[in-house]
């Protein structure tokens, strides 16, 4: 029989990444290409990376069939066109990969009801329309998530630190698992990229750019016409006074501006500053719509260019779930031999 033991016990393997990104919006915007994109982008070289679309997450709350479908298209051209490449990395969509659904179920039985009650994402969705009308499906998200990542066996998490707490689950069942049922899982961690460049709202720069924003106006899409996004850097709420510096606390919107400035051109913030001292506020959102309208305008050229041939993204996507299974489906067969069930001959 083949080691099956955790991957983290094997000696001499390229470390294993893996992450995800809804599609619950019709685009993506500025502060998921910046906080996220841009880093898995760049974890291509040094992992084995597996990027993934979550469209078994995106049902846990109310939806439309065909508007799901439509946008994990969306979603993976713009993963694509972001610079996921499906040669180097596994491009995949979660309900093309079963053994997601299967782990999960094992890993709910030893999931205690307290502990999956304490996930803040539940506790927040659910605060919003009440505990009787949310899904058991938004209960058990962070228990599907950890299966995510551990049926890949996966080294790294790239998260946020509002993603934090699912990882620490995560960790809780592998170890949990590996206690109770002998060394299965590898145990991950989060990998959260201090440089990372934190977009915030264009009218709230003192909250995270977020779909959930109170005015689409403060949310830059990558897919928006061009002209649209220059509107929106020209009405951004900037702050009293008139000298460009950069101070998060006193002066956080033009703070903000100066940091998208700084992570579309790959300067640093005080180069930026220097060269607007003496300039008014209206000199630099003038200089950013232009950039972010080129950047958008390419990036959403690119996206179009991929969708308008299905077939090839099919191709893609079904390749990709592909080299998944090829890592999901020892893993589950090493769990359900490990939790007690009869596993056919020829499999274990």
């Amino acid at each position: 029989m083949a080691d099956r033991r955790p991957r983290a016990h094997l000696s001499g393997e390229q470390q294993r990444v893996l992450s995800g990104a809804q599609p619950t919006a019709d685009s993506y915007h500025l502060g998921n290409y910046f906080g996220a994109f841009k880093q898995w982008v760049g974890l291509q070289d040094e992992f084995e990376a597996f990027y993934f679309i979550p469209d078994l997450h995106a049902i846990t709350v109310e939806y439309d069939p065909a508007q799901l479908r439509e946008r994990t298209y969306i979603a993976a051209a713009q993963l694509l066109a972001a610079g996921v490449d499906p040669e180097r990395s596994a491009l995949f969509v979660q309900s093309q990969v079963p053994e997601h659904a299967q782990l999960a179920w094992v890993l709910g039985g030893v999931t205690g009801f307290g502990e999956a009650s304490r996930m803040t994402q539940f506790k927040d969705k659910s605060a919003k329309g009440g505990q009787d009308s949310a899904s058991v499906g938004l209960f058990t998200y962070p228990i599907l998530m950890a299966a995510d990542i551990l049926i890949y066996q996966a080294d790294k998490v790239p998260v946020g630190e509002d993603q934090r707490q699912h990882v620490e689950l995560t960790r809780n069942l592998a170890q949990r698992f590996n206690h109770r049922f002998g060394e299965t899982f590898t145990v991950p961690e989060a990998h959260i990229v201090k440089a990372t460049a934190k977009i915030y709202d264009l009218q709230d720069p003192t909250a995270k750019m977020s779909k959930s924003a109170s005015s689409p106006n403060g949310v830059l899409d990558l897919l928006d016409d061009p002209k649209r996004i220059v509107k929106k850097v020209r009405s951004a709420v900037t702050d009293s006074g008139s000298e460009i510096a950069f101070d998060p606390v006193d002066k956080p919107g033009i703070s903000n501006l100066l940091t998208i400035y700084s992570a579309l051109t790959d300067r640093t913030v005080d180069d930026i500053v220097a060269e607007y001292e003496g300039k008014q506020y209206g000199h630099l959102k003038v200089a950013l719509g232009d950039l972010l309208a080129e950047f958008v305008g390419a990036f959403g050229d690119r996206t179009r260019e991929l969708l308008g041939d299905r077939a090839e993204l099919d191709r893609i996507l079904a390749s990709g779930a592909e080299k998944a299974r090829e890592v999901a489906t020892p893993t589950l067969e090493l769990v359900y031999e490990r939790s007690g069930f009869v596993v056919p001959r020829g499999i274990a």
